[in-house]
């Protein structure tokens, strides 16, 4: 199916790995033009890099902080300089920590803020003004908003947050035809799973998959159709949404 991506121009941050991967990649492959970055040189970097060439289209993955304020102007200046827009922006990168909150460093507190928050408010509001009527800007959130889980407050508060930022921006920048959107994420089968322990991993597995509708984890692949479908203007009318891209967790 021919979503209209095709010459769209796609920043997608922390695209080496995991779901940001499976995002950049599908964008890619539906004939959008992708820009991604990543934080630290691996295997992943050169294999994202290696799968992109072998995509058509205008790919480029490139070392940036959105954590931090000079990286992300060099991030978007990237994309001015070769594309003089962007039409997709996906909020990806993102930290987490499992930390009993009595005990949680007010260092590791800002490290999740900085990255999940206000890394977000870096990207996007460098972004506008590369961003027209159409555009579509997604932020990858977390059914933690609903659920609450313990050791894990400071990454719930930032998603939470996302929530909050997400309806007041579709409200500002809604006359501009701008939309902007969230998909709230249950557990993702990824790389950080497959690297735990083949007993913790299946108890993993096991436990989560009980608690969804559909019996099973999802997959970086169904984040991304999601992704897609708001992407593209098959969602033209949906704007300050948070969508559950969860199997229907509870």
């Amino acid at each position: 199916m021919d979503l209209g991506l095709k010459g769209k121009k796609a920043l997608v941050t922390g695209g080496t790995r995991g779901v940001g991967r499976g995002i950049a990649l599908a964008l890619a492959e539906a004939g959008a033009d992708v820009l991604t970055c990543y934080q630290r040189e691996s295997e992943a970097v050169a294999s994202l890099e290696a799968a992109l060439k072998q995509t058509e289209g205008d790919h480029h993955v490139v070392c940036a902080d959105v954590s931090d304020p000079d990286s992300v102007s060099a991030l978007i200046d990237e994309a001015r300089t070769r594309w003089g827009r962007l039409d997709v922006v996906v909020n990806n990168a993102g930290a987490i920590s499992h930390i009993p909150y009595a005990e949680l460093p007010l260092e590791e507190w800002r490290r999740i803020v900085d990255t999940n928050l206000t890394g977000v408010h870096l990207v996007t509001q460098g972004a506008l003004p590369l961003l027209g009527e159409g555009s579509s800007v997604i932020g990858i959130g977390s059914k933690a908003v609903e659920a609450g889980i313990p050791l894990r407050s400071h990454y719930t508060a930032t998603k939470a947050a996302l929530v909050g930022l997400n309806r007041s921006l579709a409200k500002e920048f809604g006359g501009k035809g701008i939309r902007f959107n969230i998909v709230a994420l249950g557990v993702v089968e990824t790389e950080n799973l497959h690297k735990m322990p083949e007993d913790q991993q299946k108890l993993m597995i096991e436990r989560y998959s009980a608690k969804t509708a559909l019996g099973r984890l999802g997959t970086p692949d169904e984040v991304a159709g999601a992704v897609l479908w708001l992407a593209s203007d098959l969602s033209r009318y949906v704007t300050g949404a948070t969508i559950g891209v969860d199997g229907g967790i509870s």
